[in-house]
């Protein structure tokens, strides 16, 4: 597969740490690529050579079965050589630090290098220490880039725009990395933001990223034109935050009931994995004309694919020009 021609309007950031900070015409040009490789991935022959000789290094410190395969696709169909690294078989588990393993794994001269930590800056950390392009896969309840951006393609691929709506993010704000970037994506673009949920699971001053704050359901999801649900991330969690699971569901679960309030073309969305009953209605996630949830999923290899190619374009540019790797 050629170069596109999208690389004209160049990506300015060596690495994709977050969302915050990417202007809109970035952003654009992520969604505009990911788009052409949603319509190679369907094809018979999905496979490029963009990357042929390419080292790209999955490194997870936490379990991934979504993240992790959807990078290993994107790198594998775009032609790289894809390492998978646990930190549960790394020399971390053996007490070697941060510091110590991006030292390891510089010398082993990866090109990119895609990294998730239970540790908020952890990612940010790690990029200091190496020498290739780093790609934030999530840190702690920081930033998850690539989520936002396959959430804002499926979004825009059925809206035909993100400017002007208005998305409801429903659920755990306060351990959502997700949330965060995706109130700084939609924002971004024009789009308008309500966080709805309890106010146990709420960021003290989420006002301060420009969101509307809701603790009513009902209220929350009036108007809207996409109702995102968050799964409650009991894991992050030290202590109780909300009464019981069944009382969560009754407040807080996407039903058909809640989702009268939205408009009537409203389209519904989660980043996986889902719990059923707690925090959406299995005949709600499922349901076919409203529903993006599978195709969420679908979305996430392009996005990632066209992440792996603007963050190595210098790279290549440089060896198609007789230099050496970045």
């Amino acid at each position: 597969m050629s170069a596109s021609p999208l690389a004209a309007i160049g990506f300015r950031p060596r690495h994709l740490l977050g969302i915050e900070g990417l202007s809109a015409g970035e952003i654009s040009l992520l969604l505009d690529l990911s788009d052409s490789y949603v319509e190679q991935n369907r094809e018979r022959g999905k496979k490029s050579t963009l990357l042929r000789g390419r080292t790209i290094i999955n490194l997870f410190f936490e379990n991934s079965t979504r993240t992790r395969t959807s990078f290993e696709l994107a790198g594998k169909r775009l032609g790289g050589d894809v390492v998978n690294m646990s930190a549960e078989v790394s020399s971390i588990k053996k007490g070697e630090t941060m510091t110590d393993t991006a030292t390891t794994l510089n010398a082993m001269l990866p090109d990119v290098l895609i990294v998730r930590h239970p540790d908020s800056g952890a990612v940010k950390l790690l990029s200091e220490k190496v020498d290739c392009a780093v790609i934030n896969a999530g840190d702690g309840t920081h930033e998850h880039p690539t989520q936002a951006l396959l959430d804002a393609l499926a979004i825009r691929r059925h809206k035909k725009r993100l400017q002007g709506l208005l998305v409801a993010i429903c659920g755990d704000i306060l351990h959502s990395r997700v949330a965060r970037s995706n109130i700084h994506l939609l924002s971004t673009m024009g789009a308008r933001v309500r966080v709805v949920g309890p106010p146990t699971l709420m960021p003290a001053r989420i006002e301060a990223m420009g969101v509307e704050v809701f603790h009513d359901m009902k209220k929350g999801l009036e108007g809207v034109d996409i109702v995102m649900m968050l799964r409650l991330q009991t894991e992050r969690m030290q202590g109780n935050f909300v009464p019981s699971v069944r009382e969560y569901f009754r407040l807080y679960g996407l039903d058909y009931d809640k989702l009268k309030a939205a408009k009537p073309d409203a389209l519904i969305m989660h980043p996986g994995p889902m719990n059923r009953g707690v925090e959406i209605d299995s005949e709600v996630a499922d349901d076919v004309d409203r529903s993006l949830i599978r195709e969420q999923v679908e979305l996430g290899v392009a996005v990632r694919m066209a992440c792996l190619d603007v963050l190595t374009r210098d790279l290549l540019a440089s060896n198609s020009n007789g230099g050496g790797a970045a």
